[in-house]
């Protein structure tokens, strides 16, 4: 252990470390260790100076019942943090692991939210608060009006046919603002929601900038080899899903012979399916709240990366996405494309996508990356 904390030290302090001398007021610890939570976790050493000096800790107090105390009474909600102590070249060092939070958002007894940027703890900003709060599902960005939109700003032809098929006829101009309200497209104050611009809106990028699929396709496994195609795919949610899945098709090269004059397919792909699951997966579950990029698909020759701006929500982790476990941050957007069945009820998904990369001898990679989730096909 002191060899790991030993080479944690030489590190210096970064988004994952960071140093504490003894004197260190409880206040501090407790700002560190919510920034921590709210954050990706890591490790507190007490002791060491932000210069990398080890300077040790004395027996004044009990530091493993002090770092308990703060951990329990200066966060809201308590965390669970570990403390051990070791001994470096003579002296000892506090060691408090703190764990990636699944009660976000935690904040100190003084009332402030803190979040890791680099080595420094900072007060999450507006944004970054209310992200943190729809991952909690305490707030859901979709359900939020859009200031200066209204009814026009939707495709009345595509949302009278997606209630004609509850038998539902649109005629009245009053009577489909209330059914709009009741089902989330509007607000009260007939704004529309972030769910009806993206579901039905006749151009939702005028307000929702970048709520597009950037796609790119490289002749190579790297971003500096030769780019083959690029498109930006803008629209409504289901017309993006329905021509991603065309330029995908498109751009798959299938390995083939001819054979008494018939081409015969040598090469197994995936099936259609996977890649519309891939494209669903990121435009229903990504954070609309970022602003400042697209969904992208980056296509390989030796994989297809789906990278989808927001986090996995506090519940869910990457082991329970593979076994079908989910959760709607966006849960009107989730009953639209469920009912316009874009989207399996059952939470098959994800475990059918692993099911069929490994038939064809693969596994496919889930990962977080900074604000962004990355689901990784390989070809």
């Amino acid at each position: 252990m002191d060899h790991k904390i030993k080479a944690l030290i030489n590190q210096g302090e970064n988004q994952f470390i960071e140093f504490k001398e003894q004197k260190v007021h409880p206040d501090s610890i407790a700002k560190e260790m919510a920034a921590f939570a709210n954050t990706q976790g890591e490790t507190i050493l007490i002791g060491v100076s932000d210069q990398t000096e080890i300077c040790g800790v004395d027996d004044s107090r009990n530091w493993e019942e002090w770092v308990a105390n703060i951990s329990r009474h200066n966060i809201i909600p308590a965390i669970q943090a570990d403390c051990i102590i070791v001994e470096i070249e003579g002296k000892k060092i506090v060691a408090v692991d703190i764990p990636k939070g699944n009660d976000k958002p935690y904040q100190t007894n003084k009332n402030l939210y803190h979040i890791r940027i680099g080595s420094t703890s900072r007060v999450a900003s507006q944004a970054e608060l209310m992200r943190m709060f729809q991952h909690a599902g305490m707030f859901h960005y979709d359900l939020t009006g859009i200031e200066n939109t209204s009814l026009k700003h939707l495709n009345m032809t595509a949302i009278s046919s997606y209630f004609q098929r509850y038998d539902i006829d649109i005629d009245d101009e009053k009577d489909v603002t209330s059914l709009l309200i009741n089902t989330d497209v509007l607000t009260d104050k007939t704004n529309v929601t972030v769910a009806g611009l993206l579901l039905f809106g006749t151009y939702p990028q005028k307000f929702l900038k970048n709520s597009s699929i950037s796609y790119a396709h490289f002749a190579g496994t790297g971003l500096n080899d030769e780019l083959i195609d690029r498109q930006v795919i803008e629209g409504n949610l289901p017309f993006q899903i329905d021509t991603a899945l065309s330029v995908l098709k498109h751009n798959i090269m299938e390995a083939s012979k001819i054979e008494k004059a018939k081409r015969v397919i040598q090469s197994t792909r995936y099936p259609d399916k996977v890649f519309r699951e891939l494209l669903v997966n990121a435009c229903v579950h990504r954070n609309y709240a970022i602003h400042g990029s697209r969904i992208r698909i980056l296509h390989f020759d030796d994989r297809i990366e789906f990278i989808s701006p927001g986090r996995l929500p506090n519940t869910v982790t990457i082991e329970k996405l593979k076994s079908g476990v989910s959760y709607a941050v966006n849960p009107v957007i989730v009953k639209f494309m469920e009912n316009l069945r874009y989207i399996d009820k059952l939470d098959r998904g994800i475990p059918m996508v692993c099911h069929e990369a490994r038939l064809l001898g693969f596994e496919p990679v889930f990962q977080e990356a900074g604000e962004e989730f990355q689901a990784i096909l390989p070809l």
